[in-house]
């Protein structure tokens, strides 16, 4: 389990102004949380605190009721898994390679058998079999984005956090990317916390969602809790249209 208790930071060190102000929340275990608003709102920093790649300046966080500031960078690395919103490489690797360094936390670089089996089965279940050996920048977008989830899973955490994985693909891919995300629950039952602009498919597939406003968290609940008027339109400051479809909430957007 992941607790948050009362955290307090900012995005930039030389404001005085906090991206997040007093913001708790426990990750709800085995399912997807997605957590949504505006731009600003400070979701990707909530992400960046949580993983302890921006130390709380108030408040803690810890992870199976540990103090993350205690546990080792490298243990840390064992428990949580977090793909950044940007993730370019320089360097011209191939998928393979790629997946490989997922396996760093465990190996520090030196693959062991295990390790290699590891890689493979991550390939296996992402369907990068006949790509392994093509170059990251020989692929298509959504092809890139499926590498990168692979490289993820190689790191075997219990916990995996996403910060808008959907960027920059079209419609399929991101259809094929949520419900990759989905079946990470399901079927390998990972936790997993996900920054998503798209508010329909938050509703459709997130079993909590986080809405944010300000730094600080609005409301949070079941997609059906938070996919309303009353929550929505002073999150985005923008007016909302809720329909509803297979008893779900989602979103027209139009005035």
């Amino acid at each position: 389990m992941i607790e948050v208790k009362n955290i307090s930071q900012t995005y930039d060190s030389r404001s005085e102004r906090d991206t997040i102000t007093d913001v708790s929340l426990t990750v709800r275990e085995n399912t997807i949380t997605a957590l949504i608003g505006a731009n600003g709102a400070g979701k990707s920093t909530l992400l960046s605190v949580m993983t302890n790649l921006i130390p709380a300046k108030k408040g803690n966080v810890t992870i199976d009721g540990v103090d993350v500031r205690k546990i080792k960078t490298s243990e840390v690395a064992k428990k949580v898994a977090f793909l950044k919103q940007t993730h370019q490489l320089s360097i011209k690797i191939t998928v393979r390679d790629l997946v490989e360094y997922g396996r760093f936390p465990h190996c520090g670089g030196r693959l062991k058998d295990t390790d290699h089996a590891k890689v493979n089965e991550c390939i296996d279940y992402m369907n990068l079999e006949e790509l392994s050996e093509k170059y990251l920048d020989e692929i298509s977008g959504g092809q890139r984005q499926r590498a990168f989830i692979a490289m993820i899973l190689a790191q075997d955490t219990p916990y995996i956090f996403l910060d808008e994985p959907l960027n920059n693909l079209d419609i399929k891919y991101s259809v094929e990317m949520m419900k990759i995300v989905h079946k990470l629950v399901s079927e390998l039952d990972k936790t997993v916390v996900i920054v998503l602009h798209d508010i329909n498919f938050a509703a459709a597939y997130a079993g909590h969602i986080v809405a944010m406003k300000d730094g600080k968290i609005y409301k949070e609940g079941t997609p059906n809790e938070v996919i309303t008027t009353e929550v929505l339109n002073p999150v985005f400051d923008h007016d909302f249209h809720i329909t509803e479809h297979d008893g779900k909430n989602i979103c027209l957007y139009y005035d």
